[in-house]
């Protein structure tokens, strides 16, 4: 930060640049803030414009209904004065409800003893359940003193009324919450006689409210005359809470505000504060009713596609700055590019690089001649930098030769005296076991049991074999001569059954305790094109590998055949080889344990024969009960 603002104080143009930059910030500022204000204003309003549509739509649907209701009760009572005996009361409550398909049932309820034969009450009740319309006569109840009874007996005039549905004491009931136009009945003598009660159920009037909100997460909710909840999403608070629960007048002045324009029957809209979140709720009277009808949006949904301009303002702002920044940078860079320039290449050539070029101006003026004269002066200067570069990459060139050869002396040094240490161990034991059993036999002549010195004969002899073993591949290693030259009979037919026992007899001798085991999945006389000599060594090289390292007391080999190829498979149960020395397994002079028998040439002697013969020798890594060998060569048809 610190190396920024030194650059900015001692660069003209960007001294130039921020000028210009910083009396453009306050305008640029000033007016993306005034659009913001506006536009936020202008969302809010159409936001309110839109509610109170969706209120006033969504009041046609609930008045729609509820003309039904009183409609179908209005062009009924009369016939129930008219004809006031229980059938016919029976039938009207019936037909009201099987002709009106949004009314969920009637109630046509006398006054006490009209009817003697039933008793002191009289009331006749049909409900809509699902596709079902059962009338019955109620069972006898107090229902005197029920709302939607009592209520237009007291007013003497049609009313609607809400009450919850005592479902647990009748036998049959509109279960739940119910919304009921209830009409008084006076006969002909003006005598109040009862009441006609057509309900219309909360539930279905709440999916008529609810089947349309305009924002993500906005509800609706309907209030009474005290502010009681008729609607609202949670159900736990209908008829149990009002507006004003758990509200106080000084902490929640707005919700009070809103209750009293609702239960006043007033329409409108408000900024209401609702469980902590911002609200805007627009709401409407009932017409006919004491009720009050609102839509409750968040002003967070409202504002949302409003607040994610300001994920696309905001970088524009940023990018915007960075424009005139970077534009204003440009023109006055322009403007004094030659100075700048000048200067830029200056302050390279006196931090070192002298190898950077000042071009040369074609004006005339001061800054052009100053240009040209330090253009002229650094040319003189790069012709003798690069004399002494080249000088110094020469020198570093040979010294890195000097280390790469040293470093090969060394390694092919080490390299050496390891190996010749291991041949001379490797020679030594077998050397040392021959000459001290050839002492035993000396001295013991004719006093050891027979079976005793065959056994250090055997020992004798087995070590021999070693000798020779070592002494061939040692041979075998050193051979010059091309690929031609050593594998001249490549091409003859050899047998793979008598290379396979031939193999396996050489190898018997030299390890008589191990059981060599040998299958053959081809005819006997089926032969290849190899070099009988290589290939013999080869499979028999694989197979003292695995008696020596086999700890089941058995090799065994296998010929078969694979798809267009010839397989020679030698496999042991032992530890096997471990995966860090996979890749490193057929290299020359390299064992898997150092103090094992063997100078670490067998492996990679057989890979350079079978790859000369046109094959291939490779571990299969899938056989996990000791070490399995795949010879593979080209089958000759």
């Amino acid at each position: 930060m610190r190396n920024l603002i030194t650059h900015i104080r001692q660069s003209l143009s960007w001294k130039l640049s921020l000028g210009i930059l910083f009396m453009a910030i306050p305008i640029f500022v000033l007016s993306i803030g005034f659009l913001f204000i506006h536009s936020r204003d202008k969302v809010k309003k159409e936001a309110t414009e839109h509610a109170a549509s969706v209120v006033n739509t969504t009041m046609q649907h609930i008045t729609r209904y509820m003309d039904i209701v009183e409609t179908a009760t209005d062009v009924n009572d009369w016939e129930v004065t008219a004809h006031l005996d229980p059938d016919s009361i029976l039938a009207i409550s019936r037909g009201i409800v099987i002709l009106n398909g949004h009314i969920d049932g009637c109630s046509i309820s006398t006054e006490p003893n009209i009817f003697p034969k039933y008793g002191r009450n009289f009331s006749a009740y049909t409900v809509r359940e699902a596709d079902t319309i059962t009338t019955v006569i109620e069972e006898p109840y107090e229902y005197f003193e029920k709302v939607w009874y009592k209520t237009p007996h007291l007013q003497g005039k049609p009313c609607w009324v809400v009450y919850y549905d005592e479902s647990d004491s009748l036998a049959l009931t509109l279960d739940g919450m119910v919304a009921s136009y209830s009409k008084p009945l006076y006969n002909e003598d003006k005598h109040f006689v009862g009441v006609i009660s057509t309900d219309l159920s909360l539930i279905r009037l709440s999916k008529i409210i609810t089947s349309e909100t305009p924002y993500e997460g906005s509800y609706f909710m309907m209030t009474g005359s005290e502010g009681h909840y008729l609607v609202h999403p949670d159900s736990t608070q209908l008829f149990v809470n009002t507006i004003y629960s758990d509200a106080t007048p000084h902490e929640n002045a707005d919700i009070f505000a809103l209750g009293h324009e609702m239960t006043t029957g007033k329409t409108g809209s408000m900024s209401v504060r609702i469980n902590g979140e911002q609200c805007l709720v627009s709401y409407q009277a009932v017409p006919g009713t004491d009720w009050s009808l609102a839509l409750v949006c968040s002003e967070r949904s409202i504002l949302r596609s409003y607040n994610r301009l300001n994920y696309i303002i905001a970088p524009l702002f940023v990018i915007g700055f960075i424009l005139v920044l970077l534009f204003s940078s440009i023109t006055v860079a322009q403007a004094i590019h030659p100075l700048y320039r000048l200067a830029g290449n200056l302050q390279r050539i006196a931090t070192g690089h002298y190898d950077e070029q000042i071009p040369r101006d074609p004006r005339h003026d001061v800054v052009s001649r100053l240009q040209n004269s330090f253009a002229t002066m650094q040319e003189s200067l790069n012709d003798h930098v690069n004399e002494i570069r080249q000088m110094n990459e020469e020198a570093l060139r040979r010294n890195e030769e000097l280390v790469h050869t040293s470093e090969l002396a060394k390694a092919s040094s080490q390299q050496k005296s390891l190996f010749i240490q291991n041949v001379s161990h490797q020679i030594r034991t077998p050397l040392n076991i021959i000459m001290g059993f050839a002492q035993v036999l000396k001295e013991s002549k004719g006093l050891m049991p027979d079976e005793e010195a065959r056994s250090i004969t055997d020992m004798m002899r087995h070590n021999a074999v070693l000798l020779n073993r070592m002494v061939l591949m040692l041979a075998d290693c050193s051979a010059r001569g091309t690929t031609e030259e050593l594998y001249a009979n490549k091409n003859e037919e050899v047998s793979c059954l008598e290379v396979a026992q031939e193999s396996i007899r050489q190898a018997h001798e030299n390890y008589p305790d191990i059981d060599f085991r040998l299958t053959v999945d081809l005819p006997d006389d089926f032969s290849i094109t190899a070099n009988r000599h290589y290939l013999m060594l080869s499979v028999r090289e694989l197979l003292i590998n695995a008696a020596n390292h086999s700890t089941g007391g058995y090799a065994w080999l296998r010929v078969t055949e694979y798809l267009s190829k010839i397989r020679f498979i030698v496999q042991d149960e032992g530890p096997g080889i471990p995966k860090e020395e996979i890749d490193r397994m057929f290299e020359m002079f390299t064992k898997v344990n150092d103090l094992s028998e063997g100078l670490g040439l067998g492996l990679a002697l057989t890979k350079r024969h079978i790859q000369n013969l046109g094959g291939n020798v490779f571990l299969d890594e899938n056989y996990t009960e000791g070490c399995r060998m795949i010879i593979e060569l080209p089958k000759v048809s």
